[in-house]
């Protein structure tokens, strides 16, 4: 059975085969440009009392990890099959990217 076929069953298991899928730097980097341009746009959004847009801060964050996924590591998004555990993941990764305890 390939990795794309089985059920994980808990975010502790899924997370190594989330690393796997974004073992590049610069899928990596990317995820975090898009995510901090989500998070920067729905903040906007909220300020500017636009709150009920603040779905489009999705655009910038699903939209730069698709193109890492697709041009950099040349894999199908998790997100696909495992959407909140992705979400879980991208916000954990980029944890640890940023206080560098991501090997």
């Amino acid at each position: 059975m390939s990795s794309t076929d089985y059920r994980y069953k808990s975010f502790s298991e899924f997370w190594p085969f989330y690393l796997s899928e974004h073992s590049r730097p610069a899928t990596r980097v990317l995820h975090l440009i898009g995510t901090t341009l989500g998070i920067a746009l729905i903040i906007y959004l909220i300020a500017i009392g636009k709150w009920w847009l603040f779905f489009l801060g999705f655009v910038p964050g699903y939209g730069f990890a698709w193109l890492a996924h697709f041009l950099v590591e040349k894999n199908k998004p998790a997100t696909f099959k495992y959407p909140l555990w992705s979400f879980m993941g991208d916000y954990k990764m980029i944890a640890l990217m940023l206080t560098g305890r991501l090997k």
